[in-house]
């Protein structure tokens, strides 16, 4: 079984599933790691999470957005509704004031940003990976880690040692799994002495998400939905250490002179500031140890990406190891995920980057600034392409030479027709009786196999709980396979019998 680009790796055996290797650590309970964990358990992999901090879910939280590729991948998960329940949706924005984008066209389910903090997210999270069966080791602080041909051991503060098949850090910018595998974090401060506080405002913003950058200055604002906001703003030529207190009187001066008002700021519950960098490790693999989200790159909090990428490394990741673990695949399947979210993770520092640039812009760069919105205002493909980052639904992986065209990129969500094969689709994938949609099939970390028409050999049977099998409700005669993260591992027009006997099995063993 491979991945898109089919390239087989070198790693031994897969470990039999119950044995001591079968297990899985992942370190770091953000909204990575959560993800990451509760897909394995869900698929039957013993999990352990380790996590430095008490538990207690943190209500400071820097991202307050949920774009349509990761909505589209906790629908997945039959997540999505709940957090759309308690977040409000903002489908359209406007980038320095005068370039807006309109999300209300996207070929998404989730025509949207779904504004909610952070924490919201983890709750929902955390929620499903203690259901499935994570080990939740708190205050677990790792301090190193050694690997050999058979697993990984990891050095817990306190003299334990755990032992396991794969590690994944999911442990953060500062992340102890990468310094323990040695990786350098190449990069830079993007952004110095950036502030921020939680307050209370006494006249609401007249938008959902507020900002502006005007002349030396910059602010965000977010609520949290108690009443709170978050504030993120930054002064040029005020570059304080991180280490110095902030004042409200300072967020007051810096949100004025970028929004023109301070809307009665008072009563901080949390001030603090912090350096925004731009940083990526050059491999997210060493042996047997994965690095994903924070830990394997950071950007600059501009388009508001940063949990977003770090969910799709989780759902890019997760169904590859346990397809190696349950002895479905070959273990070479887990390099492409190298392959696949590198060139995302940089992308996303590059998109992110030149947004917060054109944001800094003085001088020259200024009157640069706007004659390139004017134009991207007369550009629809460039406008679509912008759009397609931000929300990460313009993301296509790499395929073999010689595939289909559609191999490689992301699925919408597909109203399917009548479905076949036992338990691969009905009740106990969610999925009604007319075959639901296809996010819903995915659940339970199953591939779809879209047809022309009815299961053609009872294909569904034969890979029982691994694969659903549908119809198209249109008149198309293209077959297509989805992987378990919603993008197309095989296309075929007009497939025969032996076509599609050859892509199961080089997919799903």
């Amino acid at each position: 079984m491979n991945g898109t680009n089919g390239t087989p790796g070198t790693t031994g055996p897969a470990p039999a599933p119950g044995s001591e290797t079968s297990r899985v650590i992942v370190v770091g309970s953000g909204p990575t790691g959560l993800l990451l964990a509760g897909d394995l358990a869900a698929a039957g992999i013993p999990v352990t999470l380790l996590e430095k901090r008490p538990h207690k879910i943190s209500n400071l939280s820097r991202a307050f957005a949920l774009h349509a590729r990761a909505l589209e991948q906790l629908d997945a998960r039959g997540l999505a509704d709940e957090l759309e329940a308690v977040g409000e949706p903002l489908s359209r924005f406007s980038l320095f004031g005068r370039f807006n984008l309109d999300l209300g066209t996207l070929p998404s389910r989730f025509r949207h940003v779904l504004v909610l903090p952070q924490y919201e997210v983890e709750k929902v999270l955390e929620r499903r990976a203690a259901e499935a069966g994570v080990d939740f080791r708190n205050e677990s602080e790792v301090t190193g880690l050694t690997q050999d041909a058979a697993g990984v051991t990891v050095h817990v503060r306190g003299g334990e040692d755990l032992r396991a098949a794969y590690v994944v850090g999911a442990d953060g910018m500062r992340s102890a799994v990468r310094e323990a595998v040695g990786l350098p974090f190449p990069g830079r401060s993007a952004i110095r002495s950036v502030v921020l506080a939680d307050v209370l405002l006494a006249e609401k913003p007249p938008t959902l998400l507020t900002a502006a950058a005007v002349g030396d200055a910059f602010a965000f604002l977010a609520p949290f939905g108690d009443g709170y906001y978050r504030v993120i703003c930054w002064q040029r030529g005020r570059d304080v250490p991180d280490h110095e207190p902030v004042g409200l009187d300072e967020v007051r001066e810096i949100t004025r002179l970028a929004l023109g008002k301070d809307y009665g700021m008072h009563d901080a519950r949390w001030m603090s500031r912090f350096h925004s960098d731009e940083r990526q490790v050059p491999s997210y693999r060493v042996g047997r140890v994965f690095l994903a989200g924070d830990a394997a790159h950071v950007h600059t909090p501009a388009g508001g990406q940063g949990m977003n990428t770090g969910l799709q490394d989780a759902a890019n990741l997760s169904w590859k190891l346990a397809a190696v673990l349950h002895g479905h695949a070959d273990p070479g399947l887990l390099d492409t995920y190298q392959s696949e979210r590198h060139p995302v993770g940089r992308s996303v520092l590059r998109s992110s980057g030149a947004l917060v640039r054109l944001a800094m812009a003085r001088g020259p760069l200024l009157a640069a600034r706007s004659v390139l919105i004017r134009a991207l205002g007369h550009a629809g493909p460039v406008r679509r392409r912008i759009i397609g980052q931000i929300t990460g639904i313009g993301y296509r992986y790499p395929a073999p030479r010689g595939a289909h065209r559609l191999t490689g990129t992301r699925v919408p969500d597909l109203a399917l027709a009548g479905t076949s094969a036992g338990t691969s689709v009905g009740t106990s994938a969610g999925v009604s009786a007319d075959g639901g949609r296809l996010y819903e099939a995915l659940r339970g970390g199953r591939f779809v196999l879209v047809t022309p028409g009815p299961d053609p050999y009872d294909t569904g049977t034969r890979y029982a709980g691994r694969l659903a099998v549908a119809q198209w409700r249109s008149g198309r005669r293209t077959t297509v396979l989805v992987r378990p993260d919603g993008y197309v591992a095989w296309a075929g027009e007009d497939a025969q019998v032996p076509d599609i006997e050859k892509a199961l099995s080089t997919h799903l063993g």
